[in-house]
């Protein structure tokens, strides 16, 4: 380890690992880069958005790496931005000498270790593609595993804190490619262009990593919503009402009183958009209630009214963002047949005969509803950019009670699991709430439709009346010479459109939104 003096002010430096090159003081947040045996100042770093993670520099733990524990320091740190939100990356130094990176994306952490370049050219299954080429659910063929995309982004640092591995400053820009295996995790980092460096590791739960140091919940709470001394503006800066929200965790806000959508990354909250006046929607559960869920605090922070494709029967339902500190994020989803919860996957389901079933834990979910999601109305705080008018693509695999859903956008894709949540259970969780417990005692549980094993009704629909419509136009001339022509049309459209009326009937399908 060496240890230098910052000459900006003269604190100490730790250089912990020998491959960092660069470190920022914490101090004065001078950039310094090291040169032989001395060290440069190269300017200011920006200051860190202190956000709800555990971590901090100095967190040390142990990997669980092939079953084999490796322990692990964390001594530096990035925090980067794309276009819809932020997350951090972790700089690790492990105790036999080498380094890695610990991504850390609004709860959810991978462990990833860069693989050398020759080894990664022997390990690819032809060229490794190019970043204007891709786009999420695109294949690569890596070490025998298939992987398939699930996050691509163009992202720039915002700020930095401890030793990195290389020269970076606030702008610094990268082109990353995220693909995933099961809980297998591979990055292609195209920040030094073609061909990208390689990083393959794991997804990994905080309890898995044993660590020691964390940040106490006190602590979180004390500085997430600054930097390091500067508190953000809690008002909105459009028309000045005030808005509740939990900065560092979730960052980009739709104000309920003009439903501007602003953005408090940055050290001043700025106005991104101002959308149409909508008027405010009476929904069962407010940004700022707290429910208590597992026996933990869950604070609501933000809410989404979305609707389908389905032209026949559009569905809308109300989606609750909540966040506990040491839980993280979850998800509450209300339609009229009930609610759901629900939690994004770490571990990716498996895909088998063509897409058609998703398996997870041993488990088969066989492919159900495909629709797109359009959201309407939002309200609150979020841990990413959201919008009215955004489409997500989600297709469903399983039942009701325990449903796989992968949900896909423009630049990534995300597999969550839900189940079904009875509107007492909703009540006694948000106790205080008087509109969910008389909902509770007046409305009775539907029982949920599984989706056919042919697919979406609304797409059955569409080829029933396609073809329909062209026995009609090459039959319909022949029916006028005779009785019997004319009989026989009207039956083959009943007995094509039967199966169909006699689905919907029996399991009282409501929509894509199911």
């Amino acid at each position: 380890m060496q240890t230098v003096n910052c000459p900006g002010c003269g604190a100490e430096v730790r250089f912990r690992s020998s491959a960092a090159v660069m470190a920022v003081c914490e101090y004065c947040h001078s950039t310094l880069l090291r040169e032989a045996d001395q060290v440069r100042d190269i300017g200011k770093m920006s200051a860190l958005l202190e956000d709800y993670s555990p971590l901090q520099i100095g967190t040390s733990g142990i990997w669980p790496n092939d079953g084999k524990g490796q322990g692990f320091t964390l001594v530096g740190r990035l925090q980067l931005r794309y276009d819809a939100g932020l997350w951090s990356e972790w700089y690790v130094l492990f105790d036999d000498g080498t380094d890695g990176w610990l991504g850390d994306a609004s709860g959810q952490y991978m462990f990833t270790r860069r693989v050398p370049d020759e080894d990664a050219a022997k390990a690819s299954v032809g060229k490794l593609p190019k970043f204007e080429g891709l786009k999420p659910g695109e294949p690569l063929f890596f070490n025998k595993y298939r992987y398939e995309a699930g996050d691509v982004r163009t992202a720039r640092c915002t700020g930095g804190q401890g030793e990195l591995p290389f020269q970076v400053g606030a702008g610094w820009t990268a082109q990353v490619a995220d693909f995933r295996n099961a809980g297998n995790f591979l990055t292609l980092d195209y920040a030094d262009g073609y061909p990208p460096a390689v990083y393959t590791g794991q997804m990994v739960e905080l309890d898995q990593l044993k660590c020691q140091l964390l940040r106490s919940a006190d602590e979180i709470d004390r500085t997430a919503d600054r930097y390091r001394g500067k508190a953000i503006p809690l008002a909105c800066p459009n028309c000045g009402s005030p808005i509740a929200y939990r900065a560092g965790v979730a960052n980009f806000i739709i104000c309920p009183s003009c439903h501007s959508e602003v953005d408090c990354t940055t050290s001043t909250a700025i106005v991104l958009e101002k959308h149409a006046e909508i008027e405010a929607l009476q929904t069962s559960l407010t940004p700022g209630e707290v429910g208590t869920i597992d026996g933990k605090p869950y604070t609501v922070l933000g809410l989404l009214q979305c609707t389908d494709d389905d032209e026949d029967e559009t569905s809308t339902w109300m989606e609750y963002l909540l966040f506990n500190e040491s839980a993280g994020f979850l998800w509450l989803v209300e339609q009229d047949a009930g609610w759901d919860r629900v939690r994004v996957l770490d571990v990716w389901p498996g895909t088998m005969a063509s897409s058609s079933v998703a398996v997870l834990a041993g488990n088969e979910y066989r492919k159900g509803f495909e629709y797109v999601s359009r959201v309407l109305y939002a309200a609150g705080t979020f841990n990413w950019r959201v919008q009215a008018g955004d489409t997500t693509r989600l297709t469903e695999f399983g039942p009701p009670a325990r449903r796989l859903t992968r949900e896909t956008s423009d630049t990534e894709i995300v597999w969550t699991q839900s189940t079904t949540v009875s509107r007492t259970q909703v009540a006694q969780w948000f106790k205080g709430n008087k509109a969910l417990a008389a909902a509770a005692k007046a409305l009775p549980e539907r029982k949920r439709p599984a989706a056919p094993a042919t697919g979406d009704l609304a797409y059955c629909r569409k080829v029933a009346w396609g073809i329909a419509i062209a026995m009609w136009l090459l039959n319909l001339p022949i029916s006028f010479f005779g009785g019997a022509g004319m009989a026989g049309l009207l039956l083959g459209t009943v007995l094509l459109w039967l199966p169909i009326w006699t689905v919907q009937a029996f399991s009282g399908h409501i929509g894509g939104g199911d």
